[in-house]
């Protein structure tokens, strides 16, 4: 049986080979440690992933609603019945209206394109987290041509506090040398830092009524921003709002107006994890290879036990403990170092950036600029239990072949 004590001793005992196998105990180790770094790689790079999909949530959800509500076609002419309905519907806790333009911003000679976004400020702190992600000025000093800045693009234009820039839309103003876009400037009365570039580097926001003046809109919205409860009602407040509301509004909650983006992370985690995966593999053949040599070196020690009576089943057992220790010392192994590089991965990359003298992490290619991890207990649970599985299953075939030694051949030499 595989709890008897001659068979745990013979099968650890394996682990440590004589001088003349010193060869086979590296290979062993090496895969111990095979075993180790792909299960560590797994754990950092799934916590990684899930992290990446997280702080990116929490970011667009920090800029955007999580439900907005806007005229199928056009701008929404009739918003504040509409806002009074939604403000109505269960499981919504606030509205406010909001406008969207494209817009040119100056600044002594630089410009730079940025989206501009009317808002109501009263209304924006309770969808939104402008308030909070607020580093200068205040959202009160918007009314009268006030605008708030990104700090990106507050950096772009070396725009500071209380200076004076000059919006450019292309909405046209007829002169009498024929139709130019409308300009009009503004105070910087505040300037936020969200940690998405994309976000602050393009976004702009002044008062919702200023933008009606500017684009000429005559009391009427882009639309609605709604706030839910928690990111995850904002699904069931959709469809009430749908059934509400009618088949004249296009309504979105925060999933579906980030789909394709929450798509391609998911698929990219399901990418990753595969290809890793294959890391334990690998070090499972070496398993396989390094057992093999092992059976072949201890053929007379295998056929001495049958001799004294040891069972196929037995034998078997000698070689499962031997790789099994081998899968689970270094499957343990990889997920404590897993663990700790997740759970320690920003102090490391600061260290390596310091140490080189370079910047792994660029918000203008990955929109953060740092690596945020979150380890999730089913993620662990998949990687030490796949690995255990890959591992142990590895130790069969040597295992069968090592019952399979007949005594009388392999003692007919001796």
């Amino acid at each position: 049986m595989l709890g008897e004590r001659y068979e745990w001793l013979i099968g650890i005992r394996y682990l440590r080979g004589k001088r003349s196998e010193f060869f086979i105990s590296v290979i062993t180790f090496l895969s111990m440690g095979g075993v180790a770094l792909g299960v560590a790689a797994l754990i950092t790079v799934l916590a990684v992933m899930t992290g990446f999909r997280e702080e990116l949530q929490r970011q667009i959800l920090g800029v955007t609603s999580y439900v907005t509500v806007r005229a199928s076609a056009g701008n929404l002419q009739d918003w504040r019945e509409v806002m009074r309905r939604t403000g109505e519907t269960p499981g919504v806790t606030a509205v406010s209206p909001y406008i969207t333009n494209q817009a040119m911003v100056s600044f002594m000679g630089r410009s730079s394109g940025a989206l501009l976004r009317g808002i109501d400020p009263e209304g924006e702190v309770k969808v939104s987290s402008l308030g909070k992600n607020l580093k200068l000025g205040s959202l009160d000093r918007l009314p009268g041509f006030g605008i708030v800045l990104g700090k990106r693009l507050a950096q772009h234009l070396y725009v500071q506090l209380n200076d004076s820039v000059t919006i450019t839309v292309a909405v046209g103003s007829v002169t009498a040398v024929g139709t130019l876009p409308r300009m009009k400037r503004f105070k910087v009365v505040g300037i936020f830092d969200s940690g998405m570039y994309e976000y602050d580097n393009t976004l702009a926001y002044i008062h919702f009524e200023d933008a009606q003046r500017l684009l000429r809109l005559e009391e009427v919205v882009t639309g609605l921003e709604v706030m839910t409860t928690t990111p995850d009602t904002a699904f069931e407040v959709n469809k009430r709002l749908k059934g509400v509301l009618g088949e004249n509004y296009w309504i979105q909650d925060w999933m579906e107006m980030n789909s394709n983006f929450f798509r391609a992370l998911k698929m990219e985690k399901a990418v990753m994890f595969i290809i890793l995966l294959l890391v334990v593999l690998v070090a499972a053949f070496n398993i396989i290879s390094s057992l093999i040599m092992v059976v072949m070196e201890k053929g007379r020690e295998i056929a001495i036990l049958k001799t004294m009576g040891a069972r196929s089943s037995g034998i078997m057992a000698i070689f499962i403990i031997n790789g099994g220790v081998i899968g689970v010392v270094g499957t343990l192994i990889g997920a404590v170092l897993g663990l700790l590089l997740s759970w320690n991965l920003e102090q490391t990359l600061r260290g390596i950036e310091k140490l080189f003298g370079i910047q792994l992490i660029s918000g203008e290619v990955y929109y953060i600029d740092h690596v945020p991890a979150t380890v999730l207990t089913s993620d662990v649970a998949w990687v030490t239990g796949l690995s255990l599985l890959i591992t142990l299953s590895a130790t069969l075939y040597p295992a069968w072949r090592a019952s399979r030694v007949d005594p009388v051949e392999a003692l007919r030499y001796e």
